[in-house]
């Protein structure tokens, strides 16, 4: 009779918990704070250059152009078409230092924690660019990060966008690719955000027996929540902005 040999114990894998970033784990939004950022300590020069920023402004105001289109738009022109990456980290990294102190906020630290310390693995997922979303990450303890990627080649970051950017179904089919790539297709997924725009995501958290929280809910989110039993929760003031949601 052949020996059996003894099966391999299959490991379970960890839930994932996902947050949204601007005003969920902040206090507001974080790309024109890093286009500041940026034209202060990097390129003041460049702020002769806001009016063509308004411009695509107002052509994003009349729809004709997307949120990828206008992010593109205003890293051409703010940022420039092309930079170094290692001069791009090190700038996020300063950026990153200042922004969490003053703008994170300490009732989302400590959800990110309690997940932490239930052996959860955590995850930002953003639309905002992942060149300063990771080093704002970092500052939060937090390894993985979604979020939208800029065309990266020879050491230089591009102005344009690697693939869609990662806002509503986007976010769910980049969050999704992530999972599978890091080996958690049948993960349970939490997810946390303050933005209607998430509804794929957080749809996606159901879908996989997880829970969902709406943080700090837009005036959309809060209807969506009441219709469907979810928990609603504000983690602090929010910092009012025209430009910035989501």
């Amino acid at each position: 009779m052949p020996l059996q040999m003894p099966s391999a114990a299959i490991s379970p894998q960890p839930d994932v918990a996902v947050y949204d970033l601007d005003r969920t784990l902040t206090d507001g939004g974080s790309w024109l704070p890093f286009l500041a950022f940026w034209l202060r300590h990097e390129a003041p020069w460049r702020a002769i250059l806001l009016p063509l920023v308004a411009l695509g402004g107002l052509a994003f105001g009349l729809k004709l152009m997307d949120r990828g289109a206008i992010k593109a738009w205003a890293h051409r022109w703010l940022i420039g078409p092309r930079v170094g990456e290692a001069r791009l980290a090190a700038a996020a990294a300063r950026f990153a230092d200042g922004f969490v102190i003053r703008h994170g906020l300490p009732q989302a630290a400590e959800a990110v924690a309690r997940d932490a310390a239930a052996g959860r693995r955590v995850v930002i997922a953003s639309a905002s660019h992942s060149y300063y979303v990771r080093a704002i990450a970092a500052r939060m303890g937090i390894a993985d990060v979604v979020a939208t990627e800029a065309v990266r080649r020879g050491g230089q970051v591009y102005s344009d966008l690697a693939g869609p950017n990662c806002y509503g179904a986007a976010k769910r089919a980049a969050l999704e690719a992530w999972l599978s790539r890091e080996g958690l297709d049948g993960a349970v997924v939490h997810f946390t955000s303050d933005h209607h725009s998430d509804l794929p995501c957080f749809e996606l958290a159901i879908e996989r027996g997880g829970s969902v929280t709406c943080a700090n809910a837009d005036a959309a989110l809060v209807a969506i929540a009441v219709a469907r039993g979810w928990p609603l929760v504000q983690w602090g003031i929010l910092r009012k902005s025209y430009f910035e949601r989501a």
